[in-house]
Formats: structure tokens, C-alpha cells, sequence
């Protein structure tokens, strides 16, 4: 996993989402293997934070429990478009997107979240044993 280079090698596992110019950061779910991205958030009453599907330019919410906000980014992390979807949706595939946040819908919005911004993403260092 890494940060905003387009050589960074993502994994599955945990890390932080800040916004440009906003120093809240946001705990994200990173979804980087064929496995973790087709369930996503399928079976799921909810999620605090978000969820990076990468890669990825396109999604559905057929079979979610809930509405939620998906932001297509590209490969620096710049958001290309924000869009709520309800359950039972297919999203049209992004041509430059990279990667897919997932959030509750609304949640998008509070965070400042809007075509133009730059993401930053940071892992989240495991545990100590």
C-alpha cells in the first residue's frame, strides 16, 4: 500500500484518507485483491470511514443494504466525480478512474469531497505482536 505516487503497490489492510488543505483524517478500508473488492461492502449494515477499491473505474450496489457516496479517483488521488448511489444500482465505468472510495451517502459531502480535490492516503501501520 502507499501514498498519493502512482507507483505505490496497494494491499489490503487499513490506512488514513485526509483531504487536501483539511487535516481530519478519515479511517479507510483498502481493498486491493480480487476477493476484497468483489465483496466490498456487500452484507454490510454500514461502514465508518470508507472503503478503496483499487483498481477499479466502475461499481454497483446490487444486493447493498444502503445508500452510499462513491467518488472515482485517478491515479494522483484527484477526485474525478462524486455520485450518491441506492441500493440496486450499476455505475457507468470512469475512463481515467484508477480507484473507488465508498462511504455512507452524505458522508462525501461532510468531508469536502468534490471533483478537482487531491486525496491523500496513508497506511496505517499494523500492530505491534
Amino acid at each position: 500500500m502507499g501514498t498519493t505516487r502512482t507507483t505505490a503497490k496497494w494491499r489490503n489492510g487499513t490506512a488514513r484518507l485526509t483531504v487536501a488543505g483539511d487535516h481530519a483524517a478519515v479511517a479507510v478500508e483498502v481493498a486491493a485483491s480480487y476477493g476484497t473488492r468483489r465483496r466490498g461492502l456487500l452484507g454490510r449494515d454500514g461502514i465508518d470511514g470508507a472503503m478503496l477499491l483499487t483498481p477499479c473505474n466502475s461499481v454497483h450496489t446490487f444486493r447493498m443494504r444502503f445508500a452510499i457516496d462513491v467518488a472515482y479517483l485517478d491515479r494522483e488521488l484527484n477526485v474525478l466525480a462524486v455520485t450518491t448511489m441506492p441500493p440496486g444500482r450499476l455505475g457507468l465505468p470512469r475512463p481515467r478512474a484508477r480507484h473507488v472510495l465508498e462511504a455512507e451517502a452524505g458522508a462525501m459531502e461532510r468531508w469536502g469531497l468534490r471533483p478537482g480535490v487531491r486525496l491523500a492516503i496513508s497506511a496505517v501501520s499494523p500492530p505491534e505482536r
